[in-house]
């Protein structure tokens, strides 16, 4: 990992709760609200200005527009969500630019697993614990923000305890 130690201990006590909060909402709304992503980006401006050095951190708010970019070209394509692309936008100025590789690692580990817990919910009594989500009945559509929001929550925690 190339994220400090340091940074992601800065970053994880804010940003933790808002993938939390992406998690429950997707699942509950099948949706990632605008608010949620602002408040994402404004936790980057103002503590990325005492985590990270300056040349990083202005390298980094240039990652969050190039993913906004792509991601509103995926989103036009019909290939991902609007909410998703802003949260991955958001969240890509979190990530080391050379720790992408791993994060898409810890993306595909977290898909799986959020896919597989949806899924398990979805098609058994644990449905009954919350009987009005909206994510229940929208067909093969998938709540993605439980696995952007684990993926961001997970990639900061393993920069917190593996981080150089």
């Amino acid at each position: 990992m190339h994220i400090t130690v340091a940074s992601a201990l800065w970053f994880l006590p804010f940003v933790v709760p808002i993938c939390f909060f992406v998690i429950f909402n997707d699942l509950r709304e099948m949706k990632i609200t605008n608010n949620t992503v602002l408040l994402l980006g404004a936790v980057f401006i103002v503590v990325g200005l005492v985590a990270l050095p300056f040349d990083q951190y202005l390298w980094r708010l240039a990652q969050l527009a190039i993913v906004l970019v792509i991601g509103f070209v995926l989103n036009a394509a019909g290939t991902m969500g609007g909410g998703d692309a802003k949260f991955l936008a958001a969240a890509a100025p979190f990530v080391h630019q050379s720790d992408a590789v791993l994060v898409g690692q810890i993306f595909a580990a977290c898909l799986l697993a959020a896919f597989v817990t949806q899924r398990f919910a979805k098609y058994s009594g644990l449905r009954r614990l919350a009987p009005d989500w909206i994510n229940w009945d929208r067909g093969r559509l998938f709540p993605m923000g439980m696995a952007l929001g684990g993926t961001l929550a997970m990639y900061l925690g393993l920069g917190a305890y593996f981080g150089v």
